[in-house]
């Protein structure tokens, strides 16, 4: 989970725990729940006239003088909670989806220092990844080094790019650039514009020129997270500027409280499409009301980690699987499972995934994962293709392996347990009777639940408890736990679950970090 909106999550599960903590449900304990649900969001700088509203609906639905005995008072003012939560993050429209093999002009615009220009790179770069022909226009003339920016950016994401050093005419520059990319097939042009607020009346009207010599699809409004109040007021003056269409928040990473943001929601109209979460070009996640309000609550986001493990197409390498089904693991397969978790983007947004692991979100396993893949580097052929026998067998191969790694002998030998810990749960996992089979038995009805036998279920459970770290189990709640990872599972529409765990085994010793399977890397 971000930082920005970490606090608000904490005091928001916070409340809702209390209800457990009650044995009787009365309208005192509802107004103290709310009470401390609206205090969270007004620390959050969420505008006060939201605030009102949220706590009024959520007061008409649960009507408790109203309720008919019988009735699960604690899930009936959660799940309001939760919905009025959704509600305030999501006006209820589509968003504008791009048409394939046709130009989709895509105008960003936004205040100064909002971290457009960034975000134009990692948009491109996010549909570039899922097969468009992407490219980026610079018609920012203001900005000092704007150009220059926006160059290195595309350049590192190997992505065409048009601007000029020499022309100052934002609006013709637009218009070039967009006609130059329309000709050559590209189906995803990005304009990036000048920065602006409500005051500067020359940018707006610049603004309202762009847009109607390179007449976008789509206009994106880049707010920035940390804004605070002021956000509401600027958001409302680029909608009477320019048809915003959809909205990206920025600077999600930080200690900011970002309820500014979510203000400017309910003041465009306009969905969030996507949140940045850093300034690397794998830090953007795509938005989705009802699973970033799960995720703040530490609730997780299966069907996020199901579309972020299918975007690596792990169905391409057969190899590994077939050595899991068997119960076989090496060095080399650990390599590419660290390799594949790395191309995934940062492990915490990976946590944050996992219902009940947010807690366990650290830099430290970025670091371990690192200095685990520096260490095999050095290792030799031999080595990798082994189960790491071979290196604890003959103790002077670890003190060359630490040596060539710059890392110390404790950090081989942690990788070495960390590896049989992997290889003892492989075998686990494969075999007539391991949980890769059961899977492919559920799979082939659409997924765990769904035809699977009752006896084949209670297998599965009892497999994922045994392989589940106990620190880890108790963080996901216990069986109760898993059993809820696994309805959701089946509902995020995974075909065939054996493909999708045998790239998701859990990693032991890394601190719950999910593995997976690499591209097949041979030894460089």
């Amino acid at each position: 989970m971000t930082t920005i909106l970490g606090d608000l999550g904490r005091k928001l599960t916070s409340a809702l725990q209390s209800l457990t903590r009650e044995t009787i449900i009365d309208q005192k304990v509802l107004d103290a729940i709310l009470k401390d649900v609206c205090a969270a969001l007004l620390q959050a700088d969420v505008s006060v006239h939201l605030v009102k509203q949220l706590r009024s609906n959520i007061k008409n639905i649960v009507n408790l003088e109203d309720l008919a005995p019988g009735v699960n008072k604690r899930k009936l003012i959660q799940k309001a909670i939760f919905d009025e939560l959704c509600r305030l993050l999501d006006p209820g429209v589509e968003p504008y989806k791009p048409i394939k093999n046709k130009p989709n002009i895509i105008m960003f615009v936004g205040l100064q220092g909002s971290g457009k220009t960034t975000t134009c790179t990692k948009l491109a770069h996010h549909y570039q990844r899922k097969g468009w022909r992407t490219c980026l226009v610079c018609a920012d003339t203001f900005r000092a080094g704007a150009f220059d920016q926006l160059k290195q950016n595309a350049t590192k994401a190997k992505i065409p790019f048009y601007g000029s050093y020499t022309e100052t005419d934002p609006v013709q520059l637009a218009a070039e650039g967009v006609e130059k990319f329309k000709a050559e097939g590209f189906e995803i042009i990005i304009v990036d514009t000048s920065g602006r607020h409500k005051q500067e009346t020359e940018l707006f009207g610049e603004m309202r020129q762009i847009a109607a010599a390179v007449k976008p699809n789509e206009v994106i409004f880049v707010m920035d997270g940390t804004i605070g109040q002021a956000g509401e007021s600027q958001a409302k003056a680029f909608r009477q500027t320019v048809p915003v269409g959809s909205i990206v928040i920025t600077k999600m990473d930080g200690h900011a409280k970002g309820g500014g943001a979510i203000s400017a929601v309910a003041a465009t109209g306009s969905p969030i499409i996507f949140i940045g979460t850093g300034e690397h070009i794998h830090d953007l996640e795509m938005f989705h009301a009802r699973r970033f309000v799960g995720k703040m609550m530490g609730m997780g986001d299966i069907s996020g980690l199901i579309e972020t493990v299918q975007d690596m197409k792990l169905d391409q390498n057969t190899g590994l699987l077939k050595k899991l089904e068997q119960g076989v693991f090496t060095l080399r397969d650990m390599y590419e499972q660290l390799q594949m978790i790395s191309g995934l983007g940062p492990l915490s947004k990976i946590m944050g995934m996992i219902p009940g692991l947010s807690q366990l979100q650290n830099a430290d396993g970025t670091s371990r994962l690192k200095k685990f893949m520096c260490i095999m580097d050095s290792m030799t052929e031999e080595e990798l293709d082994s189960d790491g026998k071979i290196l604890t067998l003959q103790p002077s191969r670890i003190y060359r392996v630490a040596r060539g790694s710059g890392a110390m002998v404790r950090d081989v030998e942690e990788l070495l347990v960390t590896s049989k810990s992997f290889a003892e749960m492989v075998k686990k996992m494969g075999g007539s009777k391991g949980l890769l089979n059961t899977l492919g038995r559920g799979g082939a009805h659409g997924g765990p639940g769904r035809g699977m036998n009752p006896r084949d279920m209670a297998r599965m459970q009892s497999q994922m408890q045994s392989m589940i770290p106990p620190q880890m189990l108790q963080q996901m709640g216990g069986m109760g736990g898993i059993q809820n990872m696994m309805q959701q599972m089946a509902g995020g529409g995974l075909g065939n679950m054996a493909n999708m765990l045998g790239g998701l085994g859990g990693l032991p010793g890394m601190g719950g970090m999910p593995g997976g399977r690499g591209r097949g890397r041979g030894r460089r």
